[in-house]
């Protein structure tokens, strides 16, 4: 493609950013014009990602002075970043200050840690560093797309995966303040989720076949998840959250249950949700159980709801790398782009994964 918009992806030979260079191969208006690699730059994609070899079957990894290359003479850019948190923010602060002094508008969406928060004093609560490009931080916002009407901000930082889930199974919650405040979430989620680089919680013969807790109620993204609640919605929630490790590779599942306000069926409570996703093309709201199957490798959500008694669960699914990395990321991008939030992303599930 000549006539495309240039993309180019952060984030070497980690598995966001290898969906990320799928979706990019099946967007009609993107064109790939380089992804970073400090470590193999030279070689080739396909070797680290052999299922996109008939997409990429000569790209090689490149280093970043040849990024801020191929962003010269463009009207405009998309700059995508699955680079590690800690990593991202400097090389986006780079590119972005090149495409600045070459005149290129350029539209980011970073998929790691380094922009959810709104000050590089959270931020470092959070990770216990310094933040490494806090002047740009103001430039972008954190939220799920289904949560804000539009972007007020030039760039996008995406939710990470298990904010997503929760985020989209909460929010009508609070929004339509059916519930209290105190939430109380159980999330299980893939083993993609914890990156390529095999550790002790993502070894398949450790993980295979059993399912266990971990950082409970002190995970890192409960911080992430109370700031975009706060921002679509304008309450304060109190966030009980307890990860799981699951015995599969993509996917995420979330339940929230919360105390209910005023007595609501389960009828009414999947109205609602009904009604706060009506315009969100990736989100089904159905009255069975939601299955991680049914979303894999496809940037959709299902979400059901069920109450008893003074209490409401609410049950969400997505996948983690699509929707909740580089298939969001893209739907955010292509709302920086003005073109259709779901160019790109209308591929259903594959199903029997």
């Amino acid at each position: 493609m000549t006539d495309g918009i240039p993309a180019v992806v952060l984030g070497g030979t980690g598995y966001v950013a290898g969906e990320l260079l799928r979706l990019i191969a099946g967007h009609p208006r993107l064109d790939l014009r380089g992804i970073l690699s400090d470590s193999q730059p030279g070689s080739r994609v396909a070797d680290a990602f052999p299922h996109l070899a008939s997409a990429y079957p000569e790209l090689r990894f490149a280093e970043l002075s040849a990024l801020e290359a191929a962003m010269r003479g463009a009207p405009e850019i998309a700059l995508f970043s699955a680079a590690p948190h800690g990593a991202a923010a400097a090389v986006i602060d780079r590119l972005l200050a090149a495409a600045e002094v070459a005149g290129v508008r350029a539209h980011c969406v970073d998929i790691s840690a380094d922009y959810r928060y709104a000050s590089a004093a959270a931020y470092e609560a959070v990770y216990e560093h310094a933040h490494p490009a806090p002047a740009r931080i103001r430039e972008f916002t954190c939220a799920v797309p289904e949560h804000l009407a539009s972007a007020p901000t030039p760039h996008i930082a995406h939710p990470g995966c298990f904010a997503t889930a929760t985020l989209l199974a909460a929010v009508p919650l609070l929004a339509y303040k059916l519930t209290e405040t105190r939430l109380f979430v159980t999330g299980i989620t893939g083993s993609t989720g914890s990156g390529r680089k095999p550790t002790e919680g993502t070894h398949h013969p450790l993980r295979h076949g059993d399912l266990y807790s971990y950082s409970a109620l002190r995970h890192r993204h409960v911080p992430e998840i109370a700031a975009c609640a706060r921002l679509a919605t304008g309450v304060d929630a109190e966030i009980n959250f307890v990860p799981h490790s699951g015995p599969f590779a993509r996917g995420i599942h979330v339940t929230v249950q919360a105390s209910l306000r005023e007595p609501l069926s389960a009828a009414a409570a999947l109205e609602a949700f009904a009604d706060f996703y009506r315009d969100c093309p990736f989100v089904r709201v159905v009255g069975r159980a939601p299955r991680v199957k049914h979303v894999v490798a496809s940037n959709d959500a299902e979400i059901t709801a069920v109450t008893a008694g003074g209490t409401i669960a609410v049950m969400a699914v997505v996948d983690n790398l699509t929707k909740g990395a580089a298939g969001g990321a893209m739907q955010w991008m292509n709302r920086l782009l003005h073109l259709d939030e779901t160019t790109g992303l209308t591929a259903p599930a594959p199903g029997w994964t």
